[in-house]
């Protein structure tokens, strides 16, 4: 089952957005090897829209990805105290309070602070090492087979056999006919 979304930037320079992520944004990140840095994400949703042919930003197989967050004026501003350059002052669309940022190597993010509350509660995601949810189904099985005793494991072992018998001798018989 699907348990996350992996999202990418591509860049002229990225080595350059790799360090604004890490050290202006601010996001954790799992060093892979060779300067690939893969970020960890806090929180994300997806939204999917109509394609709309008169913006290049939404048209037929695209994509798009952009921050969020809980207080747009505040992360404006702590953004541009680190140099950040906004391309537009923020706006209150549909969705919500709406600006865009320059990141290294060409790349512009929307980022914006949703007008919606979100409903849905997150799907937990199992402990390392923790049994999947059918593994566990079949533990309680097994361990109520075990507390049953062996005398009415038999008995139903033998129901089980004894119901089998029965349509096997059918099947047998119509055979001799």
């Amino acid at each position: 089952m699907i348990r996350g979304v992996h999202s990418m930037f591509y860049s002229s320079q990225a080595d350059e957005l790799r360090a604004f992520l890490r050290d202006t944004l601010g996001l954790s990140f799992t060093d892979v090897g060779g300067g690939w840095l893969i970020f960890d994400l806090p929180d994300a949703e997806m939204g999917v829209h109509p394609a709309d042919e008169a913006y290049p930003h939404s048209q037929a197989g695209t994509h798009s990805i952009s921050f969020y967050c809980d207080d747009l004026p505040k992360t404006v501003e702590d953004l541009r105290a680190k140099g950040v350059e906004f391309t537009q002052e923020p706006k209150d669309e549909s969705y919500g309070i709406v600006t865009h940022f320059n990141m290294p190597g060409g790349v512009t993010v929307q980022l914006y602070q949703p007008h919606y509350k979100r409903l849905s509660v997150p799907r937990p995601l199992p402990e390392p090492g923790a049994a999947a949810p059918r593994a566990k189904a079949a533990a309680r099985k097994k361990s109520a087979k075990k507390k049953a005793g062996p005398k009415q494991a038999k008995k139903k072992a033998a129901a089980k056999k004894g119901g089998k018998k029965k349509s096997a001798k059918k099947k047998s018989s119509t055979r001799k006919r």
